[in-house]
């Protein structure tokens, strides 16, 4: 199995992993609502799941040296328990990253048509209603661009690590690059100021518990720790590295990127007077508004959409990759290529069926609703519960500056893992998408 090269590589491909429209349209969005107070708890959680949760993905993944089942039945095996169950039970969590690869293709097709019709100018002269329904309302209405980006996607993981890693070190910065420039164009917008303020308002009436499971649950699945994903990046991951450190790093990215997306959304949505939006509506409507009436406003939506088309396709990355890693641990003779072909050939033919916003969109809050919050928990609750308290502590602590140990492990058992419980009860009975 190959490595990852870097450090830098490693954390970069971590970011792609983690970044996605979770920062791009959910985070602003729930900012835009809780202001300062979401923000603050937010922070609280991102640096509790960057700390603990992210790094036993990680840890994991090292430790078993494949993805998702083989992971799971390795850490099972630590405590002689059934090993039947530790066999089969990563089956769901791996189930999540490939439904949720099938559904998140269908959304970067769609903006990978926005950034056709940036480029060849189209995008600023339509009605953006007509424009999105045009498109999101008709089965296979972006077929081509759903071959370009599952293609793309193929050949980006054909080297393993190592494929992964190089374009994710162009993908990443890009992504950042781009955003600021955009952050930068806004801040030049009469009264953009108080956009800002507006982001970083105290609002008294979000003192309450709704704003705290949001950013509960915002930074949970910000950062990807499904149970799964994180694990085939841990696999990659040479022995001298420092997995929290470069944990705590990621989320701090991750962080910076949902921020960098918040000081483009929420000011330019301020400033034009334009209601406040989240999902599809904000990308595919109210920014291409916006846009139409900005100076140089085709070069910006070009420069946007390129920048969330690097974050889906990083993502992508990611979600092809585990299922990939598990399906060749289980079937040795499996070769790399094929088995990514055939992860290829379902999220796009399931998926293809499914380009209308009407089909996909309730899809995605069946997967995000039930099986990924499941996923999550599962995998909290096996690495802290399940797998061997010293198995886990010793691979954290391999290239680690700092030695961790019963603290570290007892905020894992018994403050990270709770929260994944009490985020997966609250979105079974609630039906409450994070």
């Amino acid at each position: 199995m190959n490595k990852f090269s870097s450090k830098l590589g490693f954390i970069l491909t971590a970011v792609g992993s983690a970044v996605g429209m979770a920062n791009v349209w959910g985070f602003p969005y729930k900012l835009q609502q809780g202001g300062i107070v979401f923000l603050l708890a937010y922070l609280v959680f991102i640096g509790i799941f960057a700390y603990c949760g992210l790094p036993s993905e990680f840890a994991v993944g090292r430790y078993a040296q494949t993805g998702t089942l083989g992971a799971y039945y390795k850490a099972f095996k630590t405590k002689k328990e059934d090993t039947k169950i530790g066999k089969f039970i990563g089956y769901i969590p791996l189930v999540g990253s490939l439904a949720i690869a099938i559904g998140y293709a269908v959304i970067v097709a769609y903006i990978c048509k926005v950034l056709f019709d940036s480029l060849t100018g189209s995008l600023l002269s339509v009605d953006t209603t007509t424009y999105f329904d045009s498109f999101s309302l008709q089965p296979y209405s972006v077929v081509i661009f759903h071959f370009i980006i599952i293609t793309i996607t193929l050949l980006s993981c054909i080297g393993g690590a190592s494929t992964i890693e190089k374009t994710n070190k162009i993908m990443m910065p890009g992504f950042f690059i781009l955003f600021l420039i955009l952050a930068v164009r806004i801040v030049t917008l009469p009264n953009a100021m108080e956009g800002y303020k507006y982001m970083f308002r105290f609002d008294k009436e979000m003192l309450n518990w709704g704003t705290v499971l949001q950013a509960m649950g915002q930074a949970f699945f910000s950062l990807s720790v499904t149970g799964s994903g994180m694990i085939v990046v841990g696999a990659y991951l040479d022995d001298k590295e420092d997995i929290v450190s470069s944990s705590v790093t990621t989320g701090m990215l991750d962080t910076l990127a949902a921020m960098l997306a918040s000081f483009v959304m929420i000011p330019a949505i301020i400033v034009y007077n334009m209601d406040q939006a989240g999902g599809p509506g904000l990308l595919f409507q109210v920014l291409p508004t916006i846009l139409q009436d900005m100076a140089f406003g085709r070069i910006f939506a070009i420069i946007l959409y390129t920048a969330v088309i690097f974050g889906g396709i990083s993502s992508l990355q990611n979600m092809f990759e585990v299922v990939a890693e598990s399906l060749i641990d289980r079937h040795k003779k499996l070769s790399r290529n094929l088995a990514l072909i055939i992860i290829g050939i379902i999220v796009f033919a399931i998926g293809v069926n499914m380009e209308m916003i009407s089909q996909w969109g309730p899809f995605m809050d069946i997967i995000s609703i039930y099986i990924i919050p499941i996923g999550a928990m599962i995998g909290a609750v096996t690495w802290f519960w399940i797998l061997k308290k010293d198995i886990l502590i010793k691979e954290i602590n391999k290239g680690a500056k700092k030695v961790y140990g019963k603290n570290w492990h007892n905020i894992g058992k018994y403050v990270y893992t709770p929260l994944a419980v009490i985020l997966c009860l609250i979105a079974l009975i609630f039906r409450i998408s994070f």
